[in-house]
């Protein structure tokens, strides 16, 4: 297991009973600095706290843990989905909801990952970081966390208002395992093309009520946390041939496969490629297909072109996004193995698709 830090910051009021936060630090540009040779490299939390002193003016009490290391997203494994999902499960009862600052390049693999990993979820979990590091004069961190912190502490008649893993980027409040990582220039850097925002800030926060998950009526939170590391992305695109396809799909010991197709579901009718998908499936390996456009969704055997994939056994992802797929898979194989994830894959389980 990896070390933490941990730092308190009292904000509440006296006299006052106010929301109780964890902030998760994992590290990403949100706060980074530059070093001797003027590359970004991610500093400790209490580097944060010293560019953001209006975090100790709100009206909560704010818990922040932090890796021993922080990291750059690019190198977001396993290891620290499990240590972050740890950390939400070990202080649950003693927080009424919590900000993940990480990364923006893996962020929407983190968020889809831990939506399948806290069964019974019924507090905010809010997942924000930045495009600009909190040094920087114009950078988006402060009010990404300032109002990160606001909704992860909502309540309505003592409930939250949004009890589901979501990520809170330049206004907007996604859900987790909807999102995607579409800019990398501007600050408006994710987007969920198949769902409508949760929230969006303004002036106010505006909640969009009729598309947040509810409260699971069984409030015990269950950590779910054995992952299959073997699944592959296979992208198809023109030009692409046999010995690639057969080399990916008779890889020792793969699992599965999240194969990438074009429009809703369509793939090239070239008698091959059908032939080693079809032998993959036969070996076993579960072949999912998650259509490569931002939005819309799979539809298998509407043309010709994706009937084939049907008939063999190509499993529909609907319209599921690849980060939400690949964690999905990883996280069904490594809990329950490969039958009983074919039965699980097609349903949703965390709002990640629409059925």
């Amino acid at each position: 297991m990896m070390s933490l830090n941990k730092v308190s910051i009292n904000t509440a009021l006296p006299g006052k009973s106010r929301a109780r936060i964890l902030i998760i630090y994992t590290g990403g540009t949100f706060g980074m600095n530059y070093d001797r040779e003027g590359v970004l490299v991610p500093f400790d939390f209490p580097y944060i706290l010293e560019q953001l002193p209006t975090l100790k003016n709100l009206a909560l009490e704010i818990t922040a843990v932090s890796f021993e290391h922080p990291i750059d997203s690019s190198n977001v494994n396993i290891e620290h989905w499990q240590l972050i999902g740890k950390i939400i499960y070990d202080e649950y009862e003693q927080h009424d909801g919590f900000v993940v600052l990480h990364g923006t390049d893996t962020m929407a693999f983190t968020a889809s990952a831990l939506s399948f990993m806290l069964e019974g979820l019924s507090k905010p979990v809010v997942i924000t970081g930045a495009q600009l590091p909190i040094s920087e004069p114009r950078s988006d961190a402060r009010e990404n966390l300032i109002t990160a912190l606001d909704i992860a502490s909502a309540k309505q008649e003592g409930m939250p208002l949004v009890p589901e893993v979501c990520i809170f980027f330049d206004y907007e409040l996604l859900r987790g395992n909807r999102s995607k990582k579409v800019e990398s220039m501007q600050f408006d850097a994710f987007d969920s093309g198949n769902y409508p925002p949760l929230a969006t800030a303004g002036v106010k926060i505006d909640y969009n009520f009729s598309v947040i998950r509810s409260a699971p009526r069984s409030m015990k939170l269950e950590l779910r946390d054995a992952f299959e590391t073997n699944v592959v992305i296979l992208k198809l695109f023109p030009g692409l041939n046999r010995q690639v396809v057969n080399a990916i799909l008779t890889t020792p010991n793969l699992k599965a496969v999240v194969l990438e197709t074009y429009g809703s579901g369509n793939a090239p009718t070239l008698s091959w490629l059908i032939e080693e998908l079809k032998l993959a499936i036969e070996r076993g390996v579960i072949l999912l297909n998650i259509s490569q456009c931002p939005g819309g969704r799979v539809l298998q055997g509407r043309y010709e072109t994706s009937k084939r994939l049907q008939q063999i056994g190509v499993i529909s992802g609907a319209d599921m996004t690849t980060e939400a797929a690949v964690t999905k898979l990883m996280l069904l194989l490594g809990q329950y193995g490969p039958e009983r994830t074919r039965d699980l894959i097609g349903l949703s389980l965390a709002g990640e698709l629409t059925s």
